[in-house]
């Protein structure tokens, strides 16, 4: 046997609060051509009923894991569990990767793969939950769940106590690279450009040995997550696109999408849903707020700009070396949109905005600039989840269902699994899938196994997702006139009677086939269960528990089996009201609290005495 080993590689993607409908292959007006490209390869598919976790954190665990993010430590984002009294300490919220869970990378390395990453972890500070822990070989990792996007700190004028609670998880860049704290990024900094630039470092370091080995490469961005900030000339591209707002936006995609193929023609989009204190309508607003707000927007289609340019890149590499035909390439979002309205938050949104006002410049002309803090808000982030209901923090579609595109290899593999045949077009797929979905795949086209229960001599969750191998085998067999394409409904990952559940942030969804029960908490929704049909109904729109009895009260019954096998805390109303930075609510032990700790990390000059050999310098 060659020493060569010509198992398939892996690149796999990730947008960071990206909507469904933000790649052009989706729908946009946002220019995406690699990702579109990608997409119309022959053999490619656009997967429209592909599901997350409704936050990042919890998706890339479970896309690191192939289990319930409940089970791997992020049951919530540890910056929400920082602020709830209800669910520190509490197993599965430890807000790292923990020793219940194997991590794919550890299974790929110990199977011969040469792993890599470079972008956000958001997955453990401490050194024994960095990437290099689990399994990456080399590493380029943002540890925090976001940051500024250039690198920049304003000069606080106490560094000992700022940022707050809420702005010491969102604004300093901390990063390690494999075993290393990084002191100083460089002045040109830029996170999707740096993330691209380095993944590519690492492929090309590669020595003569492991050059022989297949490799799996991560590349998960933390673009276009807020602070909202792109180069200038990606945002100026977009001037002008977005002066009508988000409601004209918003038709305009939906009819893109049923052009598209990717919704039905006849589907009933949920109503815009907003609340106190969040953007007025768009024909409510003065012009100088209208001006501000699309801009945000522009800056925003930058930043997805710029992230595509440099999937490009890394693509491009790849083909130059001859290494592209051979590579499962996987591109996803990993919640929907990011709808949240921050200065209307109850008890932190005055601090907000006054830590903003103090030291940053949110003027029209430098929104978007190192020295900027802008989301979007909640009206255009239902632009890009429609007709789902509602964005990112609620298990609705609008929150759990995003774009994913996978482009299986081309090259025939030792044992011939792979494909050389193609159909003429790429593929849609309305088949029902999840994220944690994506291990068992690739450790089949791999040829690995998940070890089951036990890895090293400790106990481990077991894998709750199912391999699409043999689903993307009908994809590139597929002719026109085979009767069971994947393009026909009737094609399935997963049989009716799988039951997947969802939670995040007290709002809750089980779903069985066709049938979907949904928790909304107030004031977005009416704190109480409902019942969809969602394949027929994807917008949530119609409450269906009064005319379905009996299968209201069969999907209450799953979601308790579901609650109490992954450990799901509670509902919203069944925990005290968590507000995400709130300083009343005390760290259980603030010596095990490291989300606290990221300004001090790496900076002995400004680490207080008291965790001083606590925290790491």
């Amino acid at each position: 046997m060659s020493s060569h080993d010509a198992r398939p590689n892996f690149l796999v993607i990730v947008a960071d609060d990206l909507g469904f409908s933000d790649c052009g292959c989706f729908g946009s007006e946002i220019q995406t051509p690699n990702i579109d490209a990608l997409a119309a390869e022959s053999g490619a598919v656009r997967f429209t009923a592909f599901h997350v976790a409704a936050a990042c954190s919890p998706t890339r665990s479970m896309l690191m894991t192939g289990t319930d993010h409940h089970i791997a430590g992020l049951g919530e984002l540890a910056e929400f569990t920082r602020s709830s009294a209800a669910h520190q300490g509490q197993p599965g919220h430890e807000g790292y990767l923990n020793d219940r869970v194997v991590a794919l990378p550890e299974l790929l390395k110990d199977g011969g793969y040469h792993t890599m990453m470079a972008g956000k972890w958001h997955l453990g500070l401490r050194r024994e939950h960095h990437p290099r822990a689990r399994g990456f070989i080399r590493s380029f990792a943002l540890l925090p769940g976001c940051a500024n996007h250039y690198g920049y700190e304003p000069q606080y004028d106490d560094p000992a106590t700022e940022p707050n609670k809420f702005f010491e998880t969102a604004t300093r860049a901390l990063h390690v690279e494999d075993t290393d704290f990084i002191s100083q990024l460089p002045d040109n900094f830029y996170s999707s450009d740096a993330y691209g630039s380095k993944l590519i470092e690492y492929l090309s370091q590669r020595s003569a040995e492991e050059k022989e080995k297949p490799f799996f490469a991560y590349l998960p961005f933390s673009a276009p997550h807020w602070p909202l900030q792109a180069p200038k000339e990606s945002a100026d591209k977009y001037r002008g696109l977005y002066h009508e707002g988000p409601d004209a936006l918003r038709r305009r995609r939906l009819e893109r999408l049923k052009q598209l193929g990717l919704v039905a023609v006849d589907v009933k989009p949920h109503p815009v849903v907003t609340s106190t204190g969040e953007p007025e309508a768009w024909d409510e607003m003065d012009q100088q707020t209208r001006d501000l707000s699309a801009r945000a927007m522009e800056v925003y289609a930058g930043m997805v700009d710029r992230m595509d340019w440099n999937i490009g890149r890394v693509i491009q590499y790849l083909k130059d070396t001859g290494e592209y035909d051979n590579t499962f390439v996987l591109f996803m979002s990993d919640n929907g949109a990011e709808g949240a309205s921050y200065e209307a938050l109850p008890i932190v949104g005055p601090d907000v905005l006054a830590h903003i006002e103090k030291y940053y410049d949110n003027s029209l002309e430098n929104i978007g600039r190192k020295d900027s803090f802008v989301w979007y808000g909640s009206r255009w982030a239902q632009a890009a989840t429609a007709p789902s209901r509602l964005y990112k923090m609620f298990s609705t579609e609008g929150g759990c269902r995003v774009p994913l595109v996978v482009r299986p290899p081309t090259k025939a593999s030792a044992d011939g699994n792979i494909r050389d045949r193609y159909p003429q077009e790429s593929t849609v797929s309305e088949a029902f899938c999840t994220v944690m979905d994506i291990v068992p795949t690739i450790l089949e086209f791999a040829r690995l196994q998940h070890p089951g229960t036990t890895y090293k001599g400790r106990t481990v969750a077991s894998l709750r997702g199912k391999s699409w191998k043999k689903f993307l085998s009908d994809v590139i067999t597929f002719s026109p006139s085979t009767s069971d394409s994947v393009s026909n409904p009737s094609c399935q990952i997963h049989d009716d009677d799988y039951v997947t559940g969802f939670e995040i942030s007290g709002s809750g969804a089980v779903r069985k086939g066709r049938w979907k029960i949904t928790f909304v908490p107030a004031p977005r929704g009416p704190q109480r269960w409902e019942l969809f049909d969602i394949k027929a109904d994807p917008g949530e729109t119609t409450d269906l528990k009064e005319q379905e009895p009996e299968v209201f009260q069969e999907m209450l019954g799953l979601w308790d089996d579901y609650k109490k096998e992954v450990g799901v805390i509670g509902l919203a109303g069944e925990y005290e009201t968590v507000v995400q930075g709130d300083l009343g609510v005390k760290i259980r032990d603030q010596f095990d609290d490291p989300y606290g700790w990221i300004k001090f990390i790496g900076r002995k000059d400004r680490i207080p005495e008291h965790l001083k050999g606590v925290v790491p310098a």
